[in-house]
């Protein structure tokens, strides 16, 4: 897909976001920490890969943010995004692309990346009510994680972070190597237990819930939690905070 920067609402925008769309309990887990970093926010220029619905960047122009770029792969998320940062008066500030990761910001460095990526452990699957890419990380989990890890220093500010939501049991530490070669270091800010539900759950690479069953992942009868952290990256060096 050749990335493209979308200045209106798609023809077939809808005022209310798809179902599709809404936020998840990792989108509350991402918003609480920045929250608590808004003078990480104010007047920073502020990149979300993986966009949504959106709701990330607003509660970021919410906390100060002087500019808001949004990324995602999907036609419905773009023009959700635009039209909610429009309806909370934040669209003098926002820019949104169609396209596929760093791509449409390739050269570009911000004062914050976030992200919550889809990052489980299944392929990408028919499943009602959502769209083909929902969740999906392929059989590791790590399919856009890694290119989001590898890519990531290369967007960031002279004194930049990043924050983005990471499930345990696709590997905390693999993503702490992949970082360490870009110069990075990253530490977790907040840990919860999010509920994987039965879609998710049946289509679990068997290899994961095997190994990771009893530490990272959690079941009772049919129901299944799994760890997820929201994690700070920065510059090796650089205080965490």
């Amino acid at each position: 897909m050749k990335p493209r920067l979308v200045r209106e609402p798609l023809p077939e925008a809808v005022a209310e976001t798809p179902a599709a769309l809404q936020p998840s309990e990792y989108t509350a887990a991402l918003i609480q920490v920045l929250q608590a970093r808004r003078d990480c926010v104010r007047g920073a220029s502020v990149l979300e890969v993986g966009s949504g619905s959106g709701v990330v960047l607003a509660a970021l122009g919410a906390l100060g943010a002087a500019q808001l770029c949004g990324i995602d792969i999907e036609e419905d998320a773009v023009s959700s995004g635009m039209l909610l940062l429009a309806e909370l008066g934040h669209s003098e500030a926002a820019e949104f692309y169609l396209g596929d990761m760093w791509l449409p910001v390739a050269g570009r460095r911000f004062d914050m990346v976030v992200a919550n990526l889809p990052h489980f452990p299944m392929e990408r699957a028919d499943v009602p009510g959502r769209l083909p890419t929902w969740s999906a990380g392929g059989a590791s989990g790590r399919a856009l994680l890694d290119p989001f890890l590898e890519g990531l220093d290369g967007h960031l500010g002279e004194d930049g972070r990043a924050f983005i939501t990471h499930n345990a049991f696709v590997g905390l530490e693999r993503s702490r190597v992949v970082l360490a070669r870009s110069g990075l270091e990253m530490r977790s800010v907040l840990k919860t237990l999010v509920y994987i539900s039965p879609e998710k759950r049946e289509r679990m690479t068997n290899a994961v819930m095997r190994i990771e069953d009893g530490c990272t992942i959690h079941c009772y009868g049919p129901y299944a939690f799994g760890e997820m952290h929201v994690v700070e990256i920065a510059r090796a060096g650089q205080s965490l905070r």
